[in-house]
């Protein structure tokens, strides 16, 4: 590997490492492709936004094509031949089990009272009553809901208007008592980790949390490919000071080689296996949650792609729309689309259609019209029909 590497070499090999590999992506891929890139990517990011599809689901259809949901539920939201588990990762993520040890760090400083959430080291300091009863139920009774839990009381306006039930339980989950035993609707069924994780995975030897973070910092530059450090910490939300030791003793002992990226102001890392592929990319819809893009300021950095979400925006000040899936053609982010699955009408609605500023309109729209058109048949749609909104929106009608 060069020392020194152009931006557009940089993309190479973080599209590759994320499976863009302009493989093709029309046969219907298996589980063992489905796991394979699962494994590769090391998570899924998991959002309740149900506007098109959940997103758990798209980082796969992005980098294989049309596949059975199906055979990816029975595998991660089943009761049973589940090879995932659900944990705070990088946000709310389904995981490989493998990986359980090397999570557990979170659940440790969670009961220690140093979680991801001070809201929730409150709450068990305060109603230690209420949880160990709660703890006491799940054993009893599980897997079940928050609203069967004994006194959970009815939605509040705090806590994102959960109940006393349902912050208890998933206090509970952030300490590692319970886990997600399924999903009905999605809607999470907890149980104790006995009943749902098997023994083989609990009783690997839990790793400190300098062996966890230096293993899961060389698991982030595996699936990202070239990031910084900063990039590196972002993919399982490892803290600050932990992350910078963990990098400078990979870098020390060789497990990581440091190189520099044109336009990158801070330095870049990669496996000293890592590849500089001849070409990359592919053509894909993406996930607001897609490893590629879910760092916002990495994705500026190798695309020259300004992009935020604007779900939490009010409808008056979006730019672009409510769920918005950037558009990937080739090695470059084209242009985005506001998506919605209008499921009674049987039809994908692209509400608003933005190509980017070098985009060629004439190349770009078809591509989206081929791309939209297997995204439809994947959720079973039957078909497509383009806004009004965007400068690529007369462009993309006239092809549909």
């Amino acid at each position: 590997m060069k020392e020194r590497l152009s931006q557009a070499e940089a993309r190479r090999i973080a599209l590759s490492a994320q499976g863009f590999r302009q493989q093709p992506r029309d046969k219907s891929a298996g589980w063992a492709r489905l796991a394979s890139t699962i494994d590769e990517m090391h998570l899924l990011q998991i959002d309740s936004v149900n506007v098109l599809t959940r997103s758990h689901y798209l980082p796969l259809f992005s980098r294989l094509g049309a596949y059975d949901r199906a055979t990816l539920d029975k595998r991660t939201l089943a009761k049973t031949g589940r090879t995932v588990f659900e944990c705070w990762a990088h946000e709310a993520s389904l995981v490989p089990l493998p990986l359980h040890p090397l999570m557990r760090w979170r659940h440790a400083r969670a009961r220690k009272g140093d979680g991801k959430y001070g809201g929730f080291d409150r709450f068990a300091r305060e109603e230690k009553a209420f949880l160990a009863k709660t703890l006491a139920f799940i054993e009893k009774n599980g897997p079940v809901r928050a609203a069967e839990i004994p006194g959970a009381g009815q939605s509040a306006g705090g806590w994102w208007g959960w109940s006393k039930g349902k912050i208890a339980i998933e206090c509970l989950f952030d300490h590692g008592h319970v886990t997600t035993a399924q999903r009905d609707n999605f809607e999470r069924l907890y149980d104790v980790p006995e009943r749902v994780i098997p023994q083989s995975i609990l009783a690997l030897p839990t790793p400190d949390e300098a062996e966890a973070f230096q293993q899961l910092m060389l698991m982030a530059a595996g699936a990202l490919g070239i990031a910084t450090g900063i990039d590196l910490r972002d993919y399982f939300r490892l803290p600050v000071a932990e992350a910078r030791a963990a990098l400078l003793a990979l870098v020390a002992s060789g497990k990581l080689v440091e190189v520099g990226v044109d336009g990158w102001a801070k330095p870049a890392y990669l496996l000293p296996e890592a590849k500089l592929p001849r070409k990359a990319g592919g053509q894909a819809l993406l996930s607001p949650f897609d490893p590629l893009v879910w760092n916002r300021e990495r994705a500026e950095r190798l695309f020259n792609f300004h992009y935020r979400i604007e779900i939490y925006t009010p409808e008056a000040k979006r730019k672009f729309g409510y769920y918005v899936l950037p558009f990937l053609m080739g090695e470059e982010i084209v242009g985005r689309v506001c998506l919605k699955a209008d499921r009674e009408a049987g039809v994908l609605r692209a509400n608003a259609i933005h190509a980017e500023e070098m985009a060629d309109h004439a190349t770009v729209a078809p591509a989206l019209a081929e791309e939209l058109a297997r995204m439809a048949g994947w959720l079973g749609l039957e078909g497509v029909e383009a806004g009004k909104k965007g400068n690529l929106a007369r462009a993309l009608a006239r092809q549909l």
